[in-house]
């Protein structure tokens, strides 16, 4: 039987960014705790959708076929490939980026019924972003998991490095998130329990 694929969303696509790396920090975390879990990267910025452009009704709408363009079709196989997802997300604004809000509306089947965990992260965690989040999976009748994953920049210089986009040695440097590396082991195990027996 096959482990059931879990798609780990970069959810901003600014740039300069630290999205990316600290993606790679979750998907690493995970990774040496769960050496067979399926993980596959799924960054915004590589599929650059532009503003919902769909003139169907996304809820109505039940396979790749019914989408007008060719970049939604392969939006919606992506997103219908994978079992769950974890959602990794800076906070702007008290909210969560247009780009992932963006990227969730224009599909519904796709995501519907799946377990989704979210890792916020930012000045002060990015709880609020997360918690918005968190409406909007259920508002997909997803099955959103908790605990929510808040990874809180350290110091102001860290916060500094990470708008430049620069090296935040998160991955080498195991004293910087070492609660937020046992936050994220304990909301896998949710996410992964919820996926056993597909």
């Amino acid at each position: 039987m096959s482990t059931p694929s879990i798609g780990v969303i970069v959810c901003s696509q600014r740039v300069p960014r630290a999205g990316l790396q600290i993606t790679n920090f979750v998907l690493d975390t995970i990774q040496k705790a769960y050496p067979t879990a399926n993980l596959r990267l799924i960054d915004l910025a590589t599929w650059n959708l532009p503003m919902c452009n769909e003139p169907g009704i996304p809820s109505l709408i039940d396979s790749s076929d019914g989408y007008t363009h060719e970049l939604t079709r392969k939006w919606s196989e992506e997103i219908a490939s994978h079992a769950g997802f974890i959602f990794v997300t800076p906070q702007y604004n008290w909210g969560y980026p247009a780009s992932i809000k963006n990227a969730i509306d224009y599909l519904y089947n796709e995501w519907k019924g799946k377990p989704g965990m979210i890792v916020s992260y930012g000045g002060h965690g990015g709880g609020k972003a997360a918690q918005q989040l968190y409406q909007v999976l259920q508002g997909l009748r997803m099955q959103p998991i908790e605990p929510l994953v808040a990874l809180t920049f350290p110091t102001k210089e860290f916060m500094g490095k990470a708008a430049r986009g620069e090296d935040l040695g998160v991955i080498e440097d195991e004293g910087i998130w070492r609660d937020g590396r046992e936050q994220i082991l304990t909301a896998f195990q949710v996410l992964f329990n919820s996926l056993q027996g597909l």
